[in-house]
């Protein structure tokens, strides 16, 4: 399916937007030290605001290993986020994994702080991005 510019813009506000709510969910679990719950949702603010991103670019990737490489060949290799950002989202998909899937892994609350400010970090930054790319359409 192509999506025309207009499509692309709204439907990248849409995810960004939700990222923003997932994001205050985080934030909401990590208070009352539920730190898998608040790992997991700052992991899937961090995919909204991915998917956000890529949608601009014409990718829609259908997996989490979808939108790791995407994030990795469309947005960092091509200079849109820095190096780092990459890797930020590669932590959280694992640090996520472990939150959901993992036996005996206890997360403690350096762990949620750690995954929220990545994610909060990320999100932001998406945002600006597309605001960019949004404004040469």
């Amino acid at each position: 399916m192509t999506l025309s510019s207009e499509e692309k813009k709204s439907l990248s506000s849409f995810r960004l937007e939700k990222a923003r709510r997932i994001l205050e969910d985080a934030r909401l679990l990590l208070e009352n030290g539920r730190y898998e719950s608040s790992v997991n949702r700052s992991y899937y603010a961090a995919l909204s605001a991915a998917k956000g991103l890529l949608i601009l670019f014409g990718s829609d990737p259908k997996t989490h290993d979808g939108v790791k490489t995407m994030v990795a060949q469309k947005l960092v290799r091509q200079g849109h986020l820095p190096a780092e950002y990459g890797k930020w989202f590669r932590a959280l998909l694992f640090e996520r994994e472990d939150a959901d899937y993992a036996d005996f892994v206890g997360l403690q609350r350096v762990d949620a702080e750690e995954a929220f400010s990545l994610a909060q970090s990320f999100v932001t930054k998406s945002s600006e991005v597309a605001s960019e790319i949004m404004r040469q359409f």
